[in-house]
């Protein structure tokens, strides 16, 4: 163990050191989104994923790889497919869409349970799923049919109540969940049965054991694109509980339901999760017998994989491809991720009674001059160059590149610039009284910045390293929260994913995977929990509402506000992205029918294997 510690502290001091000489190298002048432009090989041949293109640098690009695999063999009856669940901890096992938080839930939910409403490529509800719909005249009012063969695991028929039910728990004012937001008090009568002032919400409507409608006091294009709850929940099961009683019921922590592919059959709490075939599942029998989810550490993640232990993980390190490209008994699949990793600055506290942000002006991170230094302060081309090899790049803006139609490509983001940082810094008063090279806050007191930010894999520590060297070169002095990293739950509790903000935290850094609804309301509004900083403004409420206003039909109107609302938070720095991320997915060659991404048309209930036993790498 202490040969690890010791091994783990060099690779760190080694990376901020490469870091550092590669920021010192830099050119001035140099595009911010270089890190991305200048890794797309050039000798790719189309159609070609055995053969990963590396530049001259050692760099790969993501437009090397394909989102679906290679079938080869002939599939065989059955069989078990085990998924490695990647996490340095437990998963906290709230296992219902509706309550759960963490991604790693998320992860085990996608095996036995799915949305009634399946989207295409460009993220637009179709009719392809396990209801379909239609909408009126005026984009205000939702009818959705559930097809007639789709059922609960114990065979009860999913139901317009089930439907209903699950925006009357989301909506009840003793929900303890996370999921509450604008996309909910847009419906009509919501906001009334939210506060206690209405018994129902009268903008939903059974219209049979089928059939439901909903009508909207907006009509947004954002209904179209994700921001329609299409999760119902079971009321044969959860009707009679308290609806504060239900994320915490067996129902959902030890025998949950779904109507997905798979049924649960066990679970071992935070470890592992078995599921067998329903063979009632509406889109036909699955091809295998059962699927296994498991956690495995991030540090065995590769040893795993080559021994054949697991035919996928949840996510595989990037920072270890170009050591295991060849592994033989994997394919690698890829796409740009719906997702980044980011900087915040807390501003403020949620208020419970109101759920809303609550913004304070005297907030140690308030200044934005301070915030836009600290970006200006970090070289995240370095970053991906050094951490991930270009399969992560410097990032710009708040929306990532996954939804190109919305990106701002123009948009530079701020560049790695010390100078810019330190002249920031002298401009809004915090600067180096004592003549120790720290700066002081405008009262001439020490300025400590605590730094929260979570474990994981190798990279974890020497990344959170880099981030603070980077700040002691412009003279800010900010500490590791409590001297070290934070496991993934107790990361999120302190941030403020209960609504409790630990006042210990003053920056932190995280990740976003984001919905396939561009909007960003459901991290940035102010009505939204996810809103980890805690900021708000006037002009952020007025472009975020600008996004989803009738105008924003008009496709080049809302790329317009969105442009204008990234520029905004390039200006404001409430959060600043770091690195855009490219997903790659190993894949065991034994496997067939597999996917990964959106509008691919290939579902879980049609993953095969072509043998029982597993396929290790030669």
């Amino acid at each position: 163990m202490k040969n690890r510690s010791f091994l783990k502290a060099l690779f760190a001091i080694m990376l901020v050191l490469m870091l550092a000489l590669t920021a010192c190298s830099k050119e001035s002048g140099k595009p911010a989104d270089s890190g991305k432009t200048e890794q797309k090989g050039e000798e790719k041949e189309e159609g070609k994923n055995e053969e990963k293109a590396e530049n001259k640098d050692g760099l790969y690009s993501i437009e090397d790889f394909n989102n679906v695999k290679t079938n080869e063999g002939e599939a065989i009856e059955g069989g078990n497919f085990t998924f490695g669940l990647v996490s340095d901890t437990p998963f906290e096992g709230t296992l219902n869409w509706n309550f759960y938080s963490g991604d790693p839930d998320a992860q085990i939910l996608d095996w036995f349970d799915e949305a009634l409403l399946t989207w295409d490529a460009n993220y637009v509800y179709t009719n392809d799923g396990a209801a379909t719909y239609e909408t009126s005249e005026d984009g205000k009012t939702f009818t959705f049919k559930i097809k007639d063969n789709v059922k609960w695991h114990d065979g009860q028929p999913v139901t317009a109540e089930d439907w209903a039910f699950a925006f009357e728990v989301i909506g009840n004012p003793k929900y303890d969940g996370v999921r509450y937001g604008s996309d909910f008090s847009n419906i009509v009568g919501m906001e009334e049965y939210h506060n206690g002032n209405a018994d129902k919400i009268s903008g939903i409507e059974i219209v049979d054991e089928k059939t439901l409608k909903i009508s909207f006091i907006e009509s947004t294009p954002s209904l179209l694109t994700g921001s329609i709850w299409t999760y119902p929940l079971a009321k044969h099961i959860f009707g009679n509980m308290p609806v504060d009683k239900i994320s915490s019921s067996k129902e959902v922590r030890e025998k949950p339901i779904g109507f997905g592919p798979y049924k649960v059959d066990s679970i071992v709490p935070g470890e592992s999760v078995v599921m067998s075939r329903f063979d009632d599942y509406w889109r036909g029998k699955p091809k295998l017998d059962t699927v296994t989810v498991k956690v495995i550490n991030p540090n065995v993640v590769v040893q795993a994989l080559e021994k054949g232990e697991v035919d996928t993980v949840s996510s595989f390190p990037v920072d270890q491809y170009p050591a295991n490209a060849e592994m033989s008994n994997v394919e690698y699949l890829g796409r740009i991720d719906r997702a980044y990793t980011y900087i915040g600055f807390k501003l403020g506290t949620w208020d419970k009674e109101k759920k809303a942000v609550k913004t304070d002006p005297n907030a140690k991170m308030a200044d934005p001059k301070l915030r836009q230094a600290m970006w200006h302060a970090v070289d995240n081309n370095a970053v991906g160059d050094k951490f991930y090899h270009g399969l992560r790049w410097n990032a710009t803006t708040l929306i990532p590149p996954s939804h190109p139609e919305f990106h701002d490509a123009t948009n530079e983001g701020r560049k790695y610039d010390p100078e810019t940082a330190k002249k920031l810094l002298d401009e809004a008063g915090f600067k180096d009284v004592d003549g120790d090279g720290m700066r002081e806050d405008k009262n001439g007191k020490p300025l400590v910045i605590n730094f929260a930010s979570m474990s994981g894999g190798d990279t974890a520590e020497p990344l959170a390293q880099y981030y603070i060297q980077a700040w002691k070169a412009v003279g800010l002095n900010v500490q590791l929260l409590d001297g070290r990293l934070q496991e993934f739950n107790t990361f999120y509790d302190r941030v403020g994913q209960t609504g409790d903000d630990d006042p210990a935290v003053d920056i932190y850094q995280g990740a976003w995977g984001v919905g396939i609804d561009v909007d960003p309301r459901g991290l940035y509004g102010q009505d939204a929990l996810f809103n980890f900083t805690r900021y708000s403004s006037a002009e952020n409420d007025a472009l975020l509402a600008d996004g989803v206003s009738a105008k924003a039909f008009d496709v080049d109107y809302r790329k317009e506000v969105y442009k204008k609302w990234q520029q905004f938070m390039v200006d404001e720095v409430p959060v600043f992205p770091t690195l855009y991320r490219a997903e790659l997915v190993p894949v065991n060659k034994r496997v067939q029918n597999y996917a990964i991404g959106d509008g691919t048309g290939i579902y879980r209930w049609e993953i095969a294997l072509t043998q029982k036993e597993e396929l290790a790498a030669k």
